[in-house]
């Protein structure tokens, strides 16, 4: 599969992309493109020409799939797309989220809230508790703080449950 990547950039950005692309290179002001990550690789800058733009990469709400055709008639997946980079104007605020509310298109604005179950909200301490419980417990032990009862089982408990259980 290829890489491909989702780029949003505000609408003056748009036309000047839209310029490079279709005129001639030398007769065009903008020249160049730039994108550049920091270390942390979710917030980056977005260069064209000489103008700075803040730029942030985050993740889709779901997966988009990506397909090209060779013959208008067969469709071939080229690609899945989880993220999104998105380039905002110089005075925007910057996403307090990675994750991006809405998908691509209208019927997917709010995605996560209206179609998606809400996560579970879950105590950080009780998580790292039972992983480390669950770990000891694979690895041949028992889980801290936890009594185990033996169950003492008679001759013809069995058979006695289930008369109990057809009985009624």
């Amino acid at each position: 599969m290829e890489e491909q990547f989702i780029l949003r950039v505000p609408p003056s950005v748009a036309e000047r992309i839209e310029r490079l692309l279709n005129e001639n290179s030398s007769s065009s002001e903008d020249k160049s493109l730039d994108l550049s990550f920091s270390e942390d690789g979710k917030s980056g800058t977005f260069v064209i020409g000489n103008d700075h733009f803040p730029a942030s990469l985050l993740d889709l709400p779901c997966v988009v799939e990506s397909y090209k055709t060779y013959d208008d008639s067969v469709l071939i997946k080229t690609a899945d797309i989880g993220q999104m980079i998105m380039v905002r104007e110089e005075g925007d605020s910057v996403p307090d989220v990675l994750e991006y509310r809405h998908g691509l298109t209208p019927p997917m604005k709010d995605a996560r809230k209206r179609r998606f179950r809400r996560e579970p909200d879950l105590n950080p301490e009780l998580v790292r508790r039972v992983e480390k419980d669950l770990l000891n417990i694979m690895a041949g032990g028992t889980a801290e703080n936890m009594d185990i009862l033996g169950v003492r089982q008679t001759r013809g408990s069995h058979k006695a449950e289930a008369d109990d259980a057809s009985s009624h």
